[in-house]
């Protein structure tokens, strides 16, 4: 368990970080935050989720824009939505694009699934992500191995955080749909240290 004085992560910064490390970065410590059509989407999707904040339907009962939290990992943030089958906590998370296959989604619902299980001590095996351009929901299921994943990018959000030590930009495709990409300037930044290393190469003995 972590110190009582150790600030909380926003799960939010789970996703960031497994998309990108400087993103995450640039985000939760240098406070950097750009719209793109991306984001403002996504704004608008989140905007729309929240509107009803609990109430039951079909028998199951919908909790919206719920507080979640994890003492171990000392993980907090909102959940989207998540539906009590019984007693069982089933989250989802709302996803403005089309479905795509990726990691930082299905990483940033498995850590709602720890918050919810130690809140409720009970298992969550499974949720769900809801892709709003596409319709389509894609169930997920929550392994061994998705889990401990989680608490290894816990832990390395953790040490950035307290070092603060934003990483040097990727330059790949990811870029291309970052919000951050004007504040980010990978181009520049990543042509700058291809420079630099090239000038120490010249001068090695």
């Amino acid at each position: 368990m972590m110190p009582e004085s150790s600030n909380p992560i926003p799960i939010s910064a789970l996703e960031h970080y497994a998309y990108c490390p400087r993103q995450c970065a640039l985000i939760h410590i240098e406070q950097v935050w750009d719209e793109n059509l991306y984001t403002m989407r996504g704004r608008d999707v989140h905007e729309h989720v929240h509107d009803d904040s609990s109430h039951e339907q079909a028998g199951v009962r919908l909790e919206r824009s719920l507080p979640i939290w994890c003492r171990r990992l000392n993980l907090t943030g909102k959940a989207d939505l998540v539906e009590f089958h019984g007693d069982c906590p089933y989250p989802v998370e709302y996803k403005s694009g089309r479905y795509r296959k990726g990691n930082p989604e299905t990483i940033q619902l498995c850590a709602q699934a720890l918050c919810l299980e130690e809140m409720f001590a009970t298992s969550v095996p499974k949720g769900a992500i809801f892709w709003h351009g596409s319709r389509e929901r894609q169930e997920i299921i929550f392994t061994d191995a998705m889990r401990e994943h989680v608490e290894h990018i816990t832990h390395q959000i953790r040490e950035m955080l307290e070092q603060r030590i934003t990483p040097p930009p990727v330059n790949d495709k990811r870029c291309d749909a970052c919000s951050l990409k004007e504040s980010c300037m990978p181009i520049v930044v990543a042509e700058r240290q291809r420079f630099h290393r090239a000038a120490g190469n010249l001068f090695e003995m």
